[in-house]
């Protein structure tokens, strides 16, 4: 994987996939603050970095996430929410027991979660631009 610029080039594609996630905390309960944020926010950078993503920013409230997330085209957006949020749910629990006595059912996150994309073009750009393929 090579970065460069706004795209990525790896093996087999060159890519400018990237995503704004958000999801909550169970009951919008506010206990993402003091260490556990900063906890989770370390467990954000680490696992990007095991799994091949890049996170480009991140910012933990005290009831949700927000992450800006570069991937590979091969992870779907499903797949990174799943394995951030099934990995930090465990580790946080691990690491602060005390988190399950605020939620009930042993959840930290909310099964739902928003996710946008954005890349350094605009719909408008490309649909003039496959328009105009024919003419050329």
């Amino acid at each position: 994987m090579v970065k460069q610029g706004h795209w990525t080039s790896a093996r087999g594609c060159v890519y400018n996939v990237n995503y704004h996630f958000v999801w909550s905390v169970k009951y919008r309960r506010n206990v993402l603050v003091g260490d556990v944020a900063d906890t989770l926010a370390d467990l954000h950078i680490s696992i990007a970095q095991d799994k091949g993503f890049v996170l480009n920013t991140q910012e933990v409230m005290p009831d949700h996430v927000h992450l800006f997330v570069t991937a590979h085209p091969k992870f779907a957006p499903a797949t990174i929410v799943k394995i951030v949020k099934g990995i930090t749910a465990k580790k946080l629990f691990e690491q602060y027991p005390d988190l399950r006595k605020k939620l009930w059912k042993g959840h930290l996150w909310n099964p739902s979660y928003y996710v946008g994309t954005c890349g350094d073009t605009t719909k408008e750009v490309i649909r003039k631009y496959i328009e105009t393929q024919k003419v050329m």
